[in-house]
């Protein structure tokens, strides 16, 4: 079973998996950056778009205006994190499709371009030598 499992887990697809799937926790933790720290506090200062506060309070005992105290007076919905969340996902969607649509373009390029002749086979070159010397 330990030599079977080895198998496994050395397979060429077992571990390009698992590199994609730490480059991809990587670049996740990139685009929360530039999302949280780029994006957001621009879209505040220009339109005073700030998600990091907004939420709804579930109980009367809540009656903070920020997020951190809030959550410690009571139960809270953070929908404005949610909406940092969606934002940082409909940005690696576009980054991902825009890396697959390279890819794809890529792969058309190489499939239009021309294969070079077959060359004939052997029987084929000897008999067109033969006709060229009965032609001289």
């Amino acid at each position: 079973m330990l030599k079977e499992f080895k198998e496994f887990a050395l397979k060429g697809n077992v571990v390009d998996l698992a590199i994609g799937v730490i480059i991809g926790a990587a670049f996740g933790r990139i685009v929360e950056s530039i999302v949280g720290d780029l994006f957001m506090p621009i879209l505040g200062a220009i339109g005073g778009f700030d998600f990091t506060n907004y939420f709804l309070a579930l109980s009367k005992s809540v009656t903070a205006t920020n997020l951190a105290d809030a959550q410690k007076q009571g139960a809270v919905i953070a929908y404005g994190r949610f909406i940092t969340i969606a934002i940082n996902f409909m940005i690696i969607a576009a980054v991902m499709f825009m890396v697959v649509k390279g890819m794809n373009r890529l792969k058309r390029q190489e499939a239009a371009a021309p294969a070079a002749p077959a060359e004939p086979p052997a029987d084929v070159m000897l008999l067109t030598e033969i006709r060229d010397l009965l032609k001289k």
